[in-house]
């Protein structure tokens, strides 16, 4: 099953909670056992896990991408003037696949899926392929 969900991101930086989002596409197909691969389709945004119980990680992994990857180069030469939205995401990576067990995903404790978004607001989408197995 492929699922295309959409979002609206609010700020130029900012890591969305997704799990639920994922959760709901595989309640809705019943997955008992296989993966679920979530992708994004742009490439200045990206999807990552990470920890979902303290919100100043999303404030740390953003300030420190900002520090690693500034907005203004004086040798970025793209130029629509976004260089940095594209390290980031390439940094972040498109997509990743979450192990599926007794019609859970099998994430840690602490950990949550991320869509980030890295040029926005913007109207956004990302995909959810669940896989039997």
């Amino acid at each position: 099953m492929l699922s295309k969900e959409t979002l609206r991101t609010t700020r130029r930086d900012e890591m969305i909670d997704i799990t639920r989002q994922i959760a709901a596409c595989l309640a809705r197909q019943g997955m008992e056992e296989g993966v679920v691969v979530v992708y994004c389709p742009h490439t200045t945004a990206g999807i990552a896990i990470n920890e979902n119980a303290d919100p100043d990680v999303k404030h740390d992994v953003l300030m420190r991408l900002d520090e690693v990857y500034p907005w203004n180069h004086p040798k970025y030469r793209h130029a629509e003037g976004n260089t940095a939205s594209h390290l980031k995401a390439i940094t972040t990576g498109t997509s990743q696949t979450i192990i599926v067990s007794e019609g859970r995903m099998l994430l840690g404790r602490w950990q949550g899926i991320y869509f980030c978004e890295f040029d926005g607001p913007r109207q956004r989408e990302y995909y959810v392929k669940l896989v039997e197995g």
